[in-house]
């Protein structure tokens, strides 16, 4: 499905997609993929598992790829690219590439007259209703609620410095909503990302939202009145990303591409 946001009767195309899982193995597809994407969209967001295991050099793999590219890229990292907590390493690789890396952070990128504000991070575990992780008990379980709990301070923050941008724009590795979880096993959606997460988004109103992380996942959900799309490349349907189109009036238009059809598939995060 395709978003769209207008100034004049130009769009901002969004090419997004995650879980790319970037290896020497996967040199040849993503480069073929990534030389097609600089001609279908302005801005590339890549929402998390850039890399296989974490390890630098496959970072490095994707920097080759993405160098000397002129389409602008944002990123987050996901829970494979901190697998062997080299994550500042592969951050370096990265942007080495030309790639930027939004690390609860945010960036505004001009394009076609207009200032499209990315807000940039992880999230992170938690849980939903009836499947949610609450601030009492051990210490260490304690720490992962303040993980989230600096995750979702960055969102708003980030949100908030985007304020006056003509189009804004969330980008995330867990998932804000259940709504974009189903097809995966409920016994595993505390893993999957935390509601906590919406809560700056129903503030802020952003326009678009994706994450990936949910492989067997829905394609598009909500929170709130907000779109939420899950970009996973295996939810994809053979696609190696996803068009968005972004014009400054914001709002869910129309349908102008049919959206991937889910195949049943092994949940993998």
């Amino acid at each position: 499905m395709i978003l769209l946001m207008a100034v004049a009767n130009e769009t901002v195309r969004i090419a997004a997609a995650g879980d790319i899982h970037c290896s020497e193995e996967t040199r040849d597809h993503l480069a073929a993929a990534f030389e097609r994407v600089q001609d279908e969209a302005d801005i590339v967001l890549l929402a998390g598992d850039l890399t296989t295991h974490g390890a630098p050099e496959e970072a490095a793999v994707l920097a080759e790829i993405t160098r000397g590219l002129e389409v602008p890229i944002y990123a987050v990292l996901g829970n494979h690219d901190w697998h062997v907590n080299r994550a500042l390493e592969v951050i370096a690789a990265l942007t080495a590439g030309g790639v930027t890396v939004l690390e609860r952070s945010s960036a505004v990128c001009e394009v076609r007259g207009m200032r499209v504000g990315i807000v940039g991070t992880k999230g992170f575990v938690g849980g939903f209703p009836d499947f949610e992780l609450t601030d009492f008990g051990e210490p260490l379980l304690r720490q992962i609620y303040a993980e989230t709990t600096q995750e979702v301070e960055a969102l708003d923050r980030g949100l908030g410095e985007v304020a006056a941008c003509d189009g804004r724009i969330v980008l995330l590795h867990y998932s804000p909503t259940t709504t974009t979880l189903a097809g995966e096993r409920q016994t595993i959606w505390a893993f999957l990302g935390s509601d906590r997460l919406a809560r700056p988004i129903l503030e802020h109103r952003p326009h678009l939202v994706v994450h990936g992380h949910g492989h067997a996942g829905t394609f598009e959900g909500f929170v709130g009145p907000v779109p939420v799309f899950n970009v996973a490349v295996p939810l994809l349907g053979g696609r190696d990303f996803f068009v968005f189109e972004l014009d400054a009036e914001g709002g869910l238009v129309r349908a102008e591409a049919e959206p991937p059809a889910r195949a049943p598939q092994r949940a993998e995060t």
